[in-house]
């Protein structure tokens, strides 16, 4: 079983793809090195990242399939499930074939597949966007800690360079060791393993005492529905919520 691996990178999986469309070998798997397993069956086959073919991967995708196939294809990339590599092959493999026409072949596995892995990390970070909390640290700096559950933060990044402009932020990625850092001018990704022992403005416990009693005091006793509370605001997102909900 011929398995191509690659660096992990976006480029990387592209690249991966170009190679498995031109060369004679066709792989049964891409997978990222660092999630390869080697066994006896297996014959890998370590792609190097180019920018060049994994460029071209990306404008064939968009321009004869559509740019709705690219956004799904970086979605269930960045959900770093197991088997995406795979996953994304396949799809794309039909998706040239049949053109703009692809996700409305829902009977076959690839296309449902992506679809359904792209509908949930969009809903995270829909999601995440409404309960990411800025707290200000000294120097003018805004910091948002949070654990998602996908690899989201380059796609909620654009979205606070829009709202908070006149700010400095960073959004610390701590699950993955990443983080938007955003100076007022442009935004960018880096790693960000910690953050040791945070110095936070003065008036900062004042603020958030503030909020939390707005939280407890808008809400409507004998109104209150937990149930319908969690499945909008899970509890494995509470930990860094300022006003965290009773259990």
């Amino acid at each position: 079983m011929i398995i191509y691996l690659y660096d992990g990178s976006f480029e990387g999986l592209l690249t991966a793809i170009y190679e498995a469309y031109y060369r004679s070998e066709k792989p049964e798997q891409i997978m990222a090195q660092q999630s390869y397993q080697p066994d006896l069956f297996s014959q890998p086959r370590v792609i190097a990242t180019d920018s060049d073919k994994a460029g071209k991967v990306y404008d064939a995708i968009e321009r004869k399939i559509s740019h709705e196939a690219l956004e799904h294809v970086f979605y269930v990339y960045l959900s770093e499930l197991p088997g995406v590599g795979t996953l994304i092959y396949r799809y794309l493999q039909f998706g040239w074939r049949v053109g703009a026409d692809i996700n409305g072949h829902l009977s076959l596995e690839p296309v449902r597949e992506v679809l359904r892995i792209s509908q949930k990390v969009g809903v995270e970070r829909h999601r995440m966007l409404g309960l990411l909390r800025f707290k200000k640290i000294q120097g003018e700096l805004y910091y948002a800690p949070f654990e998602p559950d996908y690899n989201i933060v380059g796609l909620m990044a654009p979205h606070f360079a829009r709202r908070l402009a006149d700010q400095n932020w960073i959004i610390h990625d701590l699950k993955r060791g990443v983080a938007a850092f955003y100076n007022q001018e442009r935004w960018l990704i880096r790693e960000l393993a910690g953050t040791g022992q945070l110095n936070w403005e003065e008036n900062e416990a004042f603020y958030q005492e503030l909020w939390q009693n707005y939280f407890q005091r808008i809400a409507v006793e004998g109104r209150t529905n937990r149930k319908v509370q969690r499945q909008f605001m899970p509890a494995r997102y509470w930990h860094h919520l300022i006003e965290k909900p009773t259990q």
